[in-house]
């Protein structure tokens, strides 16, 4: 969407809804073709955000070119791209330290296994992690992950450069670019918890995790208290049924 473009008010074009439904208010349909033009408003400034993130000057060049462990053996960072020009990396919480990998990471990537299939028509994925490969792998075979492909950074030289100076056990997101040969940083999920704001749960923007999308849609919302788990007893997956 250019800069220069002139759009209609979000309200116009909310006034050209003619959905209803039955039984329905009066003050229910007001309200929601309010909110339908938050919602249209909330698509243009996304659209504003990705514009701008396309936009972005060229990033670093990268160090040096990482050693990882596939489930085929040693492999380089650069390796990853394939035949793609974008390269995007997670980095999921399954350091050494953990018994088991974090249920919030877990959660979004067995989303995004769904979505690898699709995704990897346009752009090259990888799923890093602290732990040996062989510990992966398993993990992988365990919730069914069939689209992506997971690689051990035992060196944790890519975490702390990309992920936490510290070698902590932490999430991280990242876009690399391949460009005449050359691989540069392009960019990084750089909201933190101290950037939430007051009563917020801390999250990124984008979201993620199409988890929180929905639950974005239903009155109760995300809750207070609630996060995925690895496992839910047969009296939780009864209730959800």
């Amino acid at each position: 969407m250019a800069a220069s473009t002139t759009l209609i008010p979000a309200t116009e074009l909310a006034a050209n809804n003619k959905s209803h439904f039955p039984n329905e208010s009066p003050e229910y349909r007001k309200a929601r073709n309010a909110l339908l033009a938050e919602e249209i408003e909330l698509r243009r400034h996304i659209e504003r955000v990705a514009e701008l993130r396309r936009a972005l000057p060229p990033g670093g060049t990268l160090e040096k070119d990482y050693t990882l462990e596939s489930e085929k053996g040693t492999v380089h960072l650069s390796q990853l791209f394939g035949d793609k020009q974008t390269l995007i990396i997670y980095s999921m919480m399954f350091g050494p330290q953990r018994q088991r990998a974090c249920p919030v990471c877990t959660s979004f990537l067995s989303a995004w296994d769904g979505t690898a299939r699709s995704l990897r028509e346009r752009v090259a994925l990888a799923v890093f992690a602290r732990s040996p490969i062989q510990r992966l792998l398993e993990f992988s075979k365990e919730r069914g992950w069939q689209n992506l492909r997971l690689y051990s950074d035992m060196s944790g030289d890519y975490t702390r450069t990309y992920v936490n100076a510290d070698d902590g056990d932490f999430p991280g997101l990242n876009v690399f670019t391949r460009r005449d040969g050359t691989i540069r940083h392009f960019w990084s999920g750089e909201i933190s918890g101290e950037m939430a704001d007051l009563g917020q749960d801390p999250r990124g923007a984008p979201e993620i995790d199409p988890l929180w999308t929905f639950l974005d849609l239903n009155p109760e919302g995300r809750g207070t208290d609630w996060y995925p788990k690895l496992e839910y007893t047969p009296a939780q997956l009864t209730s959800i049924r």
